[in-house]
């Protein structure tokens, strides 16, 4: 039942009222969480995933979030008969007939008619019943992917693995076993629901639950399909292929249409979301389309100038290191980033050239740099100079 069920906003650790964006990212961290691949075999992880998945799939909608945050889980199950949520009130409809005198008889269908789906079909069992028996979309589903470095740049195929419920090919779907057929159900005579009447102080109202002879199928199998058992589905691994554009990064998502479950009632298959992990790069650090390499030059380099080597993600350039270059000073190449997934243009790269100090000198080394040392006097150096002229007017050293 609808009052069993945990808060959709507590099963994506979010507070109520969350935005779409809170509520994508959560649901994102939850679902890799629990996801089937990261805990095999682990049933309560598989249930916590279709807990994640549904309480995304009624938050994600705005008209479903907007009558789960005003009525709770009633706004949102059809079975429910709009018994609960955020409470009835007369006043919502205006003066319609003497509501409040109890002279008010029969079940609320026409005031649907009046209003259409404001509450999703919760009274009456017209509504209810054609939804549960109408074209229902299968269930979507995630799958994660792990890729190189240099894969989410250029792009990829990839060839994976994907578990999932598909349409029993021995009988078609139907569930009846080849050769047999299933029958309308008697006890709610096909519809797939039954009614119920409740005199109320306000009158006869009437609710619509699940057949539970047929579970709200509305037919009986009487001799199932050997292989789905009479599901009509059967659970396979399937070989997709996908294409990867250049450009992705990390949590990227990429939405394969209908290879999702498939649906109810001649209802269209769900879709798959493919969920990118990007491995990081032993060089180069990313952010948007740009990328970042650190080089390191050394003292003479840095000094007087010279042509060093900068790898790019698709080959290596030549970059002349102007003289007198600081560390930590960044160089930008142009167009030497990562393609745009979205406007098909580069970033760029940015180079930061380091300074390497040498920490291994022999006897004629060291003496070297102490004759450089004496040859280059304080003049050469401005920030130094600098520093200790701030020194001196703020601490008279």
């Amino acid at each position: 039942m609808a009052d069993t069920k945990r808060d959709y906003y507590e099963v994506l650790g979010l507070k109520k009222g969350a935005s779409e964006s809170e509520i994508k990212s959560a649901f994102r961290k939850m679902a890799l969480k629990y996801h089937p691949d990261r805990n095999p075999d682990d049933k309560t992880a598989e249930e916590k995933f279709k807990e994640v998945n549904e309480a995304y799939s009624i938050l994600s909608d705005p008209d479903k979030k907007d009558k789960y945050d005003r009525f709770g889980h009633a706004g949102v199950d059809p079975n429910a008969g709009f018994s609960g949520g955020g409470g009835f009130n007369y006043s919502d409809f205006g003066n319609f007939g003497n509501f409040g005198s109890g002279s008010f008889n029969g079940s609320f269908d026409d005031i649907f008619d009046m209003f259409g789906g404001m509450f999703g079909g919760g009274f009456g069992g017209k509504t209810s019943s054609a939804r549960r028996n109408g074209p229902q979309k299968g269930r979507d589903l995630q799958r994660n992917v792990t890729i190189e470095f240099t894969e989410a740049a250029f792009g990829v195929k990839k060839e994976i693995s994907v578990t999932k419920q598909v349409k029993c090919g021995k009988c078609n779907g139907e569930g009846a076993a080849p050769g047999t057929q299933k029958r309308s159900c008697s006890k709610c005579g096909g519809t797939g629901s039954v009614t119920s009447v409740q005199n109320t102080a306000f009158g006869a109202f009437q609710t619509s639950r699940a057949c539970p002879d047929c579970k709200g199928t509305g037919f009986i199998i009487d001799t199932p399909c050997p292989d789905c058992k009479g599901a009509g589905q059967i659970r396979k691994t399937l070989k997709i292929n996908v294409d990867i554009p250049a450009g992705v990064d990390n949590g990227s998502v990429i939405p394969i249409r209908g290879q999702g479950e498939p649906g109810v009632n001649g209802g269209s298959a769900g879709d798959l979301y493919i969920v990118l992990e990007v491995k990081p790069h032993k060089m180069f650090k990313r952010s948007g389309s740009d990328l970042y390499l650190e080089v390191p030059i050394t003292f003479d380099q840095a000094a007087l100038g010279a042509e060093i080597t900068v790898p790019t993600l698709e080959d290596k350039v030549s970059y002349k290191v102007p003289a007198g270059t600081q560390p930590n000073t960044v160089f930008r190449l142009k167009g030497k980033g990562v393609k745009s997934v979205k406007t098909g243009r580069k970033g760029d790269l940015y180079v930061e050239v380091t300074l390497e100090v040498p920490n291994k000198l022999n006897a004629r080394q060291k003496r070297a740099i102490e004759d450089m040392a004496k040859a280059v006097d304080a003049n050469c150096y401005q920030e130094q100079s600098g520093f200790k002229r701030k020194l001196k007017e703020i601490f008279g050293i």
